[in-house]
């Protein structure tokens, strides 16, 4: 079922919620929470389609937000609120309302969602692209419990990591450490496996891939080892090498969907490990609404430490700057010397 509102207001949706429930006989108490999906028109579609996925297993009003920018100066001082309300299979297994929002009204979102999320239910805020750089400052973003962003989305994505690091607040989590998650388990089982000291660690994937980058960062957290970063074709995630005291332990997978596990005096294994579609990434954030601590320490550690290789490199380059605009100098001062010479007899 689904019914169109021009120009309304949050009253009229909650109004035309209640009656669309009345229709189709459906209660809102199977409703476990309130999902916000801020995007713009162009990947908005995308986005809803992965909530709706993702419904099947966790239940919810789903309010997507699209701010529309008018290209004329008059109207955009006009407010104006447009709503799609669906229910039934419209929504998948919750109550979808889709806000499109003009003029002066983009600026205050958060004025027209806030009547429309479920009474005692918790909020979860997704950015799907263009996520704000301090997601717990932002309007919307303050109304949730959880705050989902995708660095994979952005133009510099390692750049943009060091923003979430900066910003972190309990509660921020990211879809490029979801999609890593069978990458952890697996390693930390191959790993229960063994007795063994790990004395290095390498990741392999494409260049600019923030869930490689935050791999690389939770291995260095929790193993306390140099981890090397190595370049590949991908897709995406490509490799993982620990060099232990018993022998490599090799995690690989070079087309997306099959790896092989291979443990020093165990015979090589092929386990399931595709990359995921954004409905199974969302759905398991929807799983668990407390802080994910583990994300906070790998992403405030690697940052950590490249600021500090920054730090060093810029260093470096500065003594080196400062040798070679030295060396002229003396140079000149040598050239010199031998007309001192010449005036002194």
């Amino acid at each position: 079922m689904k019914t169109d509102l021009t120009d309304t207001t949050a009253s009229k949706i909650n109004k035309a919620l209640v009656q669309g429930r009345r229709a189709i006989g459906t209660p809102a108490v199977g409703m476990v929470l309130t999902l916000v999906i801020v995007t713009d028109e162009e990947n908005a579609y995308d986005a809803l389609k992965a909530a709706n996925e993702a419904s099947h297993e966790h239940p919810s009003r789903t309010l997507v937000v699209i701010r529309r920018v008018s290209r004329s100066p008059r109207d955009r001082t006009k407010s104006r609120l447009d709503a799609e309300v669906r229910l039934g299979a419209e929504a998948g297994t919750g109550e979808t309302v889709v806000l499109r929002l003009y003029g002066e009204v983009v600026n205050h979102a958060q004025s027209v969602v806030l009547p429309l999320l479920l009474p005692d239910a918790p909020v979860v805020v997704w950015w799907p692209v263009n996520a704000p750089l301090d997601p717990a400052k932002d309007p919307l973003g303050a109304l949730g419990q959880r705050r989902v962003t995708d660095t994979y989305a952005a133009e510099a994505p390692v750049r943009e990591l060091s923003a979430r690091a900066d910003a972190y607040t309990p509660g921020d989590t990211d879809l490029a450490w979801t999609r890593i998650t069978p990458w952890r388990s697996m390693l930390a089982a191959a790993l229960d496996q063994v007795t063994c000291e790990v004395d290095a660690v390498e990741v392999e994937g494409e260049e600019f891939n923030p869930s490689c980058e935050l791999l690389a960062m939770w291995l260095a957290d929790r193993l306390d080892v140099p981890v090397k970063r190595s370049l590949s074709s991908g897709p995406g995630l490509t490799g993982v090498r620990l060099d232990t005291s018993c022998g490599p332990i090799v995690l690989d997978r070079a087309d997306g969907s099959l790896a092989t596990l291979s443990i020093e005096g165990q015979p090589d294994r092929a386990v399931a490990l595709k990359r995921r579609e954004t409905s199974e990434l969302i759905a398991e954030e929807l799983r668990r609404l407390d802080p994910d601590d583990t994300y906070a320490s790998a992403l405030r550690y690697g940052v950590d430490r490249l600021n500090a290789s920054e730090a060093e490199n810029s260093a470096s380059e500065a003594t080196a700057t400062e040798a070679s605009a030295k060396a002229p100098a003396k140079k000149a001062a040598a050239k010199k010397s031998p007309a001192k010479k010449a005036a002194a007899k």
